[in-house]
């Protein structure tokens, strides 16, 4: 009970800094991890070595695609390739709603971003709407498709880390997958319906229908090529190297970028990279604080201590998801969630009693709850829309959470069904 406590102290403080103070993510959550560490009766050497330790996990696992992604994303922007992108998904539909969902469902996945997605895509889908309120429709549509794909699909991000953190999640990424493309086009035409009921549509006027540049055929390799390459070297790497969804990932986002930075013109190249690293950076800093309290949270009992306190009064399929609903709750990240949950999980019986892929799904959707003022998403819908925040909670917040709850849902059925 002392340690529940402890921690639920220092969610509580990492909370208010957070939204009283501004405070960058990186020095909140390491100072987290210092404060739960000192408090729980660490020993300080072993407290620091255990910080960095878990920091340096997660660089080693997410630096590289991290960075491959942000430096894709700002190539494809420099040279005007999304629009590309948009340009041949109008190839599958032309409806505003649908086409806004897609591109922000399936960016969100190579970029490694559902924000860099979401920032990069807000001009194009812009320009779909001739009014305000359906602007504010497709921008709505966009931000929740890049999020589904984020918290289901692998490679993204917290797909990744939930692999790593447990270990008994030996499911082969395309087999995870198989379970998880059905659920997340699901709840993406779930997303378009309610949207498009709420904001309304529009005819699209025939000179926008058909005013879109025409796109030479090396415009459209050079957009598509780094993507084609991430194909090829999965199917290289997982069927002929037979190398770990770790491994494999690594392998996948170093041959994107490089061959984005190939087909890139020399200026571009040097000022994408650079642009690139820089956002980058700060992602990759905030996330390896979340592995540094994850780490620190993981060496002390916790996980223990919760499992033999909520178990008799709780249905076990309800911790993780409560959990990674606390933790999603306090500081908005849900890579920093899946880390900081996984962790917990993977410290108890838990891990070995259900089964990874529902384990993972009942996490991703606890993931998906309470995205409110601690959730920087949030707040850069806020200002894309111009809504006021209780705009933002009914058409962002609220949706979203309920997209968790399904995928809970879901992914307590498939336990008891199916595993």
């Amino acid at each position: 009970m002392y340690l529940l406590l402890i921690f639920l102290v220092t969610i509580a403080i990492i909370s208010f800094v957070a939204i009283r103070y501004k405070t960058p993510p990186f020095l909140i959550l390491f100072s987290g991890a210092i404060f739960f560490g000192i408090a729980s009766g660490m020993d300080p050497g072993n407290l620091i070595l255990t910080a960095t330790a878990g920091m340096g996990r997660i660089f080693a696992l997410l630096g590289l695609v991290i960075l491959s992604g942000a430096v894709i994303a700002k190539l494809m922007q420099e040279q005007h390739q999304i629009e590309q992108i948009v340009a041949d998904l109008q190839s599958v539909t032309r409806k505003p709603y649908h086409l806004s969902g897609l591109a922000g469902f399936l960016l969100a996945i190579p970029l490694m971003c559902c924000i860099t997605a979401f920032v990069i895509l807000q001009p194009i889908v812009s320009g779909f709407a001739g009014t305000e309120k359906v602007r504010k429709g497709l921008l709505y549509t966009t931000a929740l498709g890049s999020l589904i794909s984020f918290a289901l699909i692998y490679p993204t991000p917290v797909i990744i880390a939930l692999f790593a953190a447990l270990p008994d999640a030996a499911v082969p990424p395309v087999v995870f997958d198989l379970f998880m493309i059905p659920i997340a086009l699901l709840l993406l035409a779930l997303a378009v319906v309610l949207m498009q009921h709420r904001f309304g549509t529009e005819v699209v006027p025939q000179d926008r229908q058909d005013g879109s540049p025409v796109w030479s055929r090396k415009s459209r390799l050079h957009a598509w090529g780094p993507f084609i390459v991430m194909g090829i070297a999965i199917l290289a790497g997982g069927l002929i190297l037979r190398l770990s969804p770790s491994a494999l990932i690594q392998i996948v986002m170093l041959a994107g970028v490089i061959a984005a930075l190939v087909l890139a013109p020399a200026p571009v190249r040097a000022s994408g990279f650079s642009a690139g690293a820089k956002h980058a950076g700060v992602i990759i800093f905030d996330l390896c604080g979340a592995g540094a309290l994850g780490a620190v949270i993981g060496a002390s009992v916790l996980g223990k201590e919760a499992h033999s306190l909520l178990s008799p009064y709780l249905p076990l399929l309800l911790i993780p998801f409560l959990l990674a609903v606390l933790i999603q709750t306090a500081q908005g990240s849900r890579v920093v969630t899946a880390v900081i949950t996984g962790e917990i999980v993977a410290a108890t019986g838990i891990a070995a009693a259900i089964h990874p892929i529902p384990l993972i799904l009942l996490i991703s959707g606890g993931a998906c709850i309470v995205s409110y003022v601690t959730d920087p998403y949030f707040w850069l819908i806020q200002r894309a829309t111009g809504d006021d925040i209780g705009g933002v909670v009914r058409n962002y917040t609220i949706p979203l959470a309920v997209f968790g709850v399904i995928i809970a849902v879901i992914g307590a059925g498939m336990e008891i069904l199916l595993f």
